[in-house]
Formats: C-alpha cells, structure tokens, sequence
C-alpha cells in the first residue's frame, strides 16, 4: 500500500463512518493470482490499523470465484485467442482510451493451441451516469468500450466483472474510489443492468501526485506505508500530510477523531 492508497480508503473511511447506519468494507481483490504476494494481506491490515482505519467486515475476492463463474454464465460471451499486440494492430478508434476491439474471434476461427480468454458480447448500450465529484460521463459501449474480456486464458476473472457482483452480493451502496477508475464506470453499470442489479452512488477522488504530477504507484517509486510505519514515523502527521494534500486542513498533527468530526461537520463527499 502506498500513501495514495492510503488516501483513498482514509477518504473512503471517513464517508462511511460519517453517517450513522453506514458499514466500511475491507475488500482484497486479489484475482490476479500472478501477482498477489501472502504477506501483502497483513501488510495491508497493519497499515490501515496504524493510522486508525478500521472495518466492520473483510472479504478476499480469491475465496468467492463460484459467484463470478456463475456471473460470467449469464451473459453473451464468446472465447477469444488474439493477443494484445494483434489487436493493438486491428483494433478501431485508435486515438481512444483503449484499443476497441473489432470482434475478430467472434467472426473468425480461433487460432489452433491457443489458450482462450472469455469476451462478454457488449450490448448496444448507450450509459450515462452522474458523478457525485467528476460530474456526468456519457459511453457508447459498443463504439467507446467493445466488447471486454471477463476471463482470462489462465483463469482469473477480470477486475470489472467481480467488483460488480461483489457490490450487488455485499449490498454496496456507496462506492468511493480513484478517479483512474471514472472511465471504468459505465462498463460497471452496464454490467450492472445486464445482470439486473442495481448501480450504487460514486465518488471518484482526485488521486494522490507526486512532484512531477504523476499519479503515485508502486511503480513509480510511490514510498509505501509500511516503510512509514516501520520507520516510526507518527500517523497523527501522516494523517495531517494526507489532510493537507486534500486542501482540507493545515494543521502540524492531526488525530482521526478529529478529522472524523471535521469531515463529519464539513462534509466535501455530498
């Protein structure tokens, strides 16, 4: 965990606990067996403990693949054996967020020996929805999107496929996350209306920079927070830092019940 990690459940947290009747959910989506590390679990609770963070719950998305498979088994898909360099070279709408792809093994033979991926058949939807931060985004799915992979060839269920039947079987309601996810959304809420459950409120937040304005990441070098932890740096200053990076306060040391009551008198998630 990074501190833009960090910042994002500790925003998450404080909109949770500012309401009376409202539970936090620890949630560890851990589908990509490829690069999920056992210790990072503990990792992850430890950090979150030590700035004051807790949940009322916590749930491993590794542990509940029987519900994505049966998701999945809903919905019009079809196996796709293109790699990512050749639909890089076939896809349309080059200039979008993401290369379009043109549904070539929907129309083609798969290649021989070739390990398939599942694509759902997107659905000629046009989805708009309102950001409680961001604003409105309107997609066309099959134009601006096209049609997802779900699953892939080694086995893993895709990110979109399993935090949509997750929100629906824990009764998410009020979703808070990056802004890098705002772009996602619409591909959620279709599956969400395809599936026939109902789409939750956003917030996406603004993410956490470093000097250069690049969006912290592990790749990147963001420093983690258990490094902080380890090295006996005070949360009650991480806490202020994180507060202060937010334009909401600029005290030297904060304590998280006090910015709980400031969030809660001075709400900037409505």
């Amino acid at each position: 965990m990074h501190l833009g990690n960090l910042r994002t459940a500790l925003i998450a947290w404080l909109h949770a606990r500012a309401a009376p009747n409202n539970r936090f959910i620890l949630r560890f989506e851990d589908l990509d067996f490829t690069r999920v590390r056992p210790t990072s679990y503990e990792s992850i609770r430890r950090d979150l403990e030590w700035i004051g963070l807790d949940w009322d719950s916590e749930f491993l998305q590794s542990q509940h693949l029987e519900r994505y498979q049966n998701a999945l088994e809903r919905l019009e898909t079809y196996p796709c054996t293109c790699t990512r360099k050749e639909i890089q070279e076939v896809a349309s709408a080059p200039h979008a967020l993401e290369p379009i792809y043109p549904q070539t093994c929907l129309h083609q033979p798969l290649k021989a020996n070739a390990t398939a991926a599942t694509r759902w058949k997107i659905p000629n939807l046009t989805i708009q929805f309102q950001d409680h931060i961001l604003g409105t985004l309107e997609q066309n799915m099959p134009l601006e999107v096209g049609d997802l992979v779900l699953k892939r060839g080694d086995g893993a269920f895709a990110y979109h496929l399993a935090v949509v039947v997750d929100d629906f079987e824990m009764g998410i309601t009020q979703v808070v996350r990056g802004s890098d996810l705002w772009h996602s959304t619409p591909r959620h809420i279709a599956l969400q209306q395809t599936l026939d459950y109902p789409t939750p409120e956003y917030w996406h937040v603004p993410l956490m920079t470093d000097y250069h304005g690049q969006r912290l990441a592990k790749r990147n070098g963001a420093p983690s927070v258990s490094a902080l932890r380890q090295s006996k740096h005070a949360p009650q200053t991480l806490l202020a830092d994180l507060a202060r990076s937010l334009g909401w306060l600029d005290q030297p040391q904060l304590e998280l019940p006090d910015l709980l009551e400031w969030y809660r008198s001075n709400p900037p998630l409505e």
